[in-house]
């Protein structure tokens, strides 16, 4: 199903390195508190949560004005993300031109019936560096080039 930002949702466990404007909806499995991290930009607050659906569950970077927007228990619909990959497992961030809707609660398994699995990466490309993730906006599939 085509939503506002072009890109078809998906499920947890579909979700591959590298993926942008992509959408899901799962439940809130653990959400933290916003802090502010040092990145190569300066200082930014995130917040970090886990999201899971009838498939798996994947870690979830909230950043800026996103950080705190979900709670433990929450069914939300999210748009606009893109995935990046740490240590093997991809993971899903979702920032500025994000959004985050809250839904229906049946729109999610309850969390005692989310699988343990987390979507794992297919190559050591996209992974976060030190200071923060590195996004090249020339849409040349990732392939390092000049920074704009």
């Amino acid at each position: 199903m085509e939503n506002t930002y072009g890109s078809s949702e998906k499920k947890i466990s579909e979700l591959k390195e590298g993926e942008q404007n992509v959408s899901v909806t799962a439940r809130v499995i653990d959400a933290q508190e916003p802090r502010v991290i040092e990145t190569k930009k300066g200082p930014r607050t995130i917040s970090e949560a886990y999201l899971g659906d009838d498939t798996g569950r994947i870690k979830t970077t909230f950043w800026g004005e996103k950080a705190g927007s979900v709670e433990k228990g929450d069914v939300v619909k999210i748009e606009g993300a893109w995935t990046t990959s740490f240590k093997g497992k991809v993971q899903l961030n979702v920032g500025s031109k994000s959004t985050v809707e809250k839904v229906d609660d049946s729109m999610a398994p309850p969390e005692e019936e989310i699988p343990e699995e987390e979507p794992v990466a297919e190559s050591q490309g996209f992974q976060q560096r030190r200071g923060g993730y590195r996004r090249f906006s020339d849409r040349s599939g990732g392939r390092r080039g000049r920074r704009e």
